[in-house]
């Protein structure tokens, strides 16, 4: 994908205020016109309580092993939120067959504190509640100081009330729940007020064009597919009254299909204060993931972008290899569990391990496993920094913004040419 250059963006200034001063004599209110302009498409900073990030920019937390210290930490360098992926993290641990929960624990710990070393940027975790120890995860997270906790695949309806029964009242990390339609943020927002008598600082909110796991029916991927803005438009209206109530602004991170400038325009424009971008940043030097796994990405066309059934219960969106194709023909690949990682997952009758599929890939093994990816990973036709990856969505966003302003200045004018004439 052919990154869009900034100066680009600089020139269409320049142009606009050329024809501006040539075309009207009134230089003074054309000034005016465009520092209007220009104050309109700065960059507006994420504030998720008390916390404030420089950019509206969340990186998608992607396991196994995809986002960890070094991706995360180049992001929350850029000014953007930078997510450790905390799914199955041990099996980065030399000893995690034998005692994996306690691996989790100690990777991620780890993993947490190698980002701090790297960044003074903000940092979060993702944490799956489908993951059998994420209540151990969460307390690790929390004690590390972690920003933000970022926690989906499933509804964290009783996630405050087990922290405060871990003795962790008072801590300052931010719990912001995943969900996939506005019914589900209305159930967390009621449930929270009801029991704890607070809510959310945050919600993001993933489309079914994101990468991975999704909270979509299989056939809601396809022809039936809901556009996430109107997924955020939906959640905008479901959480106004909880914000009214509590008195404050909580904004929306929507996620899943933002892969350009104008996509992140775009879904702000319908409500959305932040993006949450996963895809974009894996093929990128500083991801985690092996560069087998990028080069994927790379090599993939549109119709290498599959739905496949997880053993976890949900679909996943995958680029397709020789052993996504095998597991779509039904042949099993026989796997031992010793752990069982995800409470929603049928060892016993899988027909293969997702957690080992997903961390072979990630380590180079693409014959023993895949790369999860979103909708429009098919994209990716270099690998770049994530300098440079976050460069590209600003300007991206900025050329959307002064082209949507000057085609509506451009209406404006016209129609009131056209009153004039009447």
């Amino acid at each position: 994908m052919k990154l869009l250059q900034p100066n680009f963006v600089v020139v269409i200034y320049i142009n606009y205020i050329f024809k501006k001063i040539t075309e009207n004599r009134n230089t003074h209110q054309s000034y005016l016109a465009l520092g209007k302009i220009m104050e309109h498409n700065k960059i507006q900073s994420l504030n998720i309580g008390n916390l404030s990030v420089k950019l509206p920019i969340v990186q998608g937390g992607m396991g196994v092993a995809v986002s960890m210290a070094g991706l995360a930490s180049a992001v929350a360098n850029e000014g953007g939120i930078g997510v450790i992926s905390a799914a199955a993290i041990g099996m980065t641990d030399p000893g995690y067959k034998k005692r994996f929960h306690e691996a989790n624990k100690r990777a991620l710990q780890n993993e947490i504190r190698k980002a701090r070393s790297q960044t003074k940027g903000v940092l979060g975790v993702n944490i799956m509640m489908a993951l059998t120890d994420h209540e151990e995860l969460i307390r690790v997270a929390i004690e590390e100081k972690i920003d933000i906790i970022f926690i989906g695949a499933g509804l964290p309806l009783k996630i405050p009330a087990i922290v405060a029964e871990a003795g962790l009242n008072g801590h300052k990390t931010k719990i912001v729940p995943k969900v996939s339609s506005a019914k589900a943020a209305s159930t967390i927002f009621r449930y929270w007020a009801s029991k704890y008598n607070f809510v959310p600082d945050a919600v993001v909110v993933e489309g079914p064009m994101a990468g991975g796991h999704l909270g979509f029916k299989r056939e809601n991927l396809a022809e039936n597919m809901i556009p996430l803005h109107i997924l955020v438009e939906e959640t905008v209206k479901a959480i106004q009254p909880f914000e009214e109530a509590f008195g404050k602004s909580i904004p929306i991170i929507a996620g899943g299909g933002i892969n350009t400038g104008k996509d992140m325009y775009d879904i702000m424009q319908a409500g959305a204060k932040a993006v949450k971008v996963g895809t974009r940043f894996v093929t990128t030097y500083e991801c985690d993931a092996s560069l087998e796994y990028k080069e994927s990405y790379l090599a993939a066309s549109k119709e290498d972008i599959v739905i496949i059934d997880s053993p976890v219960g949900l679909p996943g969106r995958v680029v397709k290899n020789k052993f996504v194709q095998q597991i779509m023909d039904g042949e099993a690949k026989p796997f031992k569990c010793p752990w069982k990682c995800l409470a929603t997952c049928n060892y016993k009758e899988a027909p293969f391990c997702i957690a080992s599929a997903l961390y072979n890939s990630a380590i180079g093994k693409m014959d023993e496993g895949f790369a999860f990816a979103g909708a429009k990973a098919y994209m990716a036709t270099e690998i770049n920094s994530v300098s440079d990856v976050i460069n590209d969505l600003l300007a991206g966003y900025k050329h959307e913004s002064i082209l949507q302003q000057l085609s509506a200045a451009r209406s404006k004018k016209k129609h009131r040419q056209k009153r004039l004439a009447i």
